[in-house]
């Protein structure tokens, strides 16, 4: 068994690195291809830690690379014990275990334990196993409705688009809040948390620092499935919440949280973030109970915009909703499900302003930071052709909804021809612009100015700088449209201006800005930090 002490000393010496570590997801398939397919893989991230360990960052937090028919993009696994060979092999994710350890970094992975891949060997069995059967009761099984059965059990919908139900050969309906590639588990069966038991075992005995669990609001159902509200359908899902959505944050979801973290505590040192889409603070604040998630995915920055009121709306209720808990905040501006924020705050020059504003921001935080690969390059979403859309939105939507496929475009590492040396083969599993040229790792690398450079002064900043300390926040008063918080303890000072005119800065030495300053005046659109 896998203990902490197995690590680096460096990164040995606290239980709980964990409470105001930065992350930085590794969406696998974009980031680095070191076999030439097109695809990105284990060996290229293998190949990019000194990159890595050069930005600042204290883990990894790899999206799934299990074995995996791919009807989104891992997503539906069908061995959770096992390498995909498009991305390696176990023997490839024991090394990069190993030298990101050496590297001085953790290294966390995604759990999907709401559904499986309908190539799993469960529901394999299950499709041809009859209705009643132990193969079934994995999974969610349903009579239909109507006389003769024709109907699905119940209105609800996928977050994909369409029913959430599909009927087999033999009349009965499977439930799938994603794809019909991925089938829901029945979690009311012992047998599927223990399934889920022995796949985090697995991963902790190789190495692992921590997972990362999606859709940690889901899992559980009601037992009778009732029906959604109809003032609920297509306004609620897995990006946004809605009390009377009966799909997610059931209750007995709970008891599964306890089971991982009773698993996880006999690996010390390890740890467990859950992906919860849940607003209400109150029902937020369950998942990180004591014997349940170390952490929970906030997304309050995610759904604000660039506007100090709401940034200080969802700062305070993120604080708020952790606090009776003693866990840390969480925070981010991006990740592999929305839309870039550069591009949520304008695109182009405006969005690159306000983007460096705003982790100026982020990274003032007490808590735990999570970066989405690419963000500090000012990567934007693209817009990218039809023909080349993969989501399964895309289809499911009927051609409607264009899905994710924006933010997952490969990383550019160097060159000036596409794809900037994410990969030798310039058929890349999603094209990359012609125009990222000015973006490379290597270009901004050079460059004190770039967003990259910004990334880098303020991730040794955070690490170094005495201020930047202490659990609690202090708000000044500030002008419209501006806000000037404290951190109690450390006693950093960090201003945002999202006004249209420059302010008087609070009183202090400034550290670090967003962009340059008017003399003692804050400009528009700008952050800086000041002791």
């Amino acid at each position: 068994m896998r203990r902490s002490s197995d690590l680096q000393p460096e990164i040995a010496d606290e239980a709980a690195w964990w409470r105001d570590a930065v992350f930085y997801q590794v969406y696998v398939r974009s980031f680095a291809d070191s076999n030439n397919d097109g695809i990105g893989d284990l060996d290229g991230i293998r190949s990019r830690l000194g990159y890595l360990e050069l930005l600042g960052v204290d883990a990894l937090w790899l999206t799934p690379f299990y074995r995996s028919p791919m009807a989104d993009h891992g997503y539906d696994v069908a061995d959770p014990r096992d390498v995909d060979p498009m991305f390696g092999d176990l023997a490839a994710f024991d090394a990069l275990v190993a030298d990101a350890h050496a590297h001085n970094m953790r290294i966390t992975v995604d759990l999907v334990p709401n559904h499986t891949s309908d190539r799993h060997p469960w529901f394999q069995a299950a499709l041809n196993s009859p209705p009643g059967s132990r193969e079934r009761a994995r999974y969610v099984f349903r009579d239909g409705g109507g006389y003769d059965g024709s109907q699905p059990p119940n209105n609800w919908t996928s977050l994909f688009g369409g029913p959430a139900w599909t009927r087999v050969r033999d009349g009965q309906w499977f439930l799938h809040l994603f794809a019909p590639e991925q089938p829901d588990l029945n979690w009311d069966n012992p047998e599927v948390s223990a399934d889920l038991e022995q796949t985090l075992r697995f991963w902790l005995d190789r190495g692992v620092d921590g997972f990362r669990i999606d859709v940690a609001h889901g899992m559980a159902k009601p037992y009778d499935l009732p029906n959604m509200d109809p003032r609920v359908l297509g306004t609620s899902g897995v990006l946004h919440d809605d009390v009377r959505d009966p799909r997610f944050d059931d209750d007995g979801v709970h008891e599964i949280h306890r089971m991982i973290r009773k698993t996880l505590d006999a690996y010390p040192g390890t740890m467990a973030v859950g992906e919860v889409w849940v607003t209400d603070d109150e029902r937020f604040a369950r998942y990180v109970r004591p014997d349940e998630l170390h952490l929970a995915f906030n997304f309050r920055l995610v759904e604000a915009g660039f506007d100090a009121d709401q940034v200080r709306s969802a700062i305070d209720h993120s604080i708020g909703a952790v606090a009776p808990s003693g866990t840390p905040p969480t925070w981010t501006l991006s990740n592999h499900d929305v839309v870039r924020h550069v591009s949520r705050y304008g695109g182009g020059d405006l969005g690159l302003k306000r983007a460096r504003a705003m982790i100026l921001v982020e990274l003032a935080l007490p808590g735990v930071v999570y970066l989405y690969n690419g963000e500090e390059l000012g990567l934007p979403n693209v817009e990218l052709p039809e023909w080349a859309l993969q989501d399964p939105t895309w289809e499911r939507s009927g051609h409607t909804e264009r899905g994710r496929d924006g933010c997952r475009v490969p990383i550019p590492w160097e060159g000036g021809v596409p794809p900037f040396g994410f990969s030798e083969n310039a058929h890349t599993w999603l094209p990359v612009p012609n125009e990222w040229h000015d973006l490379t790792a290597e270009v901004q690398l050079e460059d004190p100015g770039s967003m990259l450079s910004l990334y880098r002064h303020a991730l040794e900043l955070r690490k170094s700088q005495p201020g930047v300390a202490g659990d609690e926040l202090e708000w000044y008063g500030a002008p419209p449209g501006c806000f000037a918080f404290r951190r109690k303890g450390g006693g950093l000072i960090c201003a945002l201006n999202t006004s249209g005119a420059s302010v008087p800065l609070p009183p202090g030495e400034i550290l670090i800005s967003s962009g340059p300053m008017d003399g003692a005046q804050l400009p528009p659109d700008t952050a800086v930090w000041l002791v």
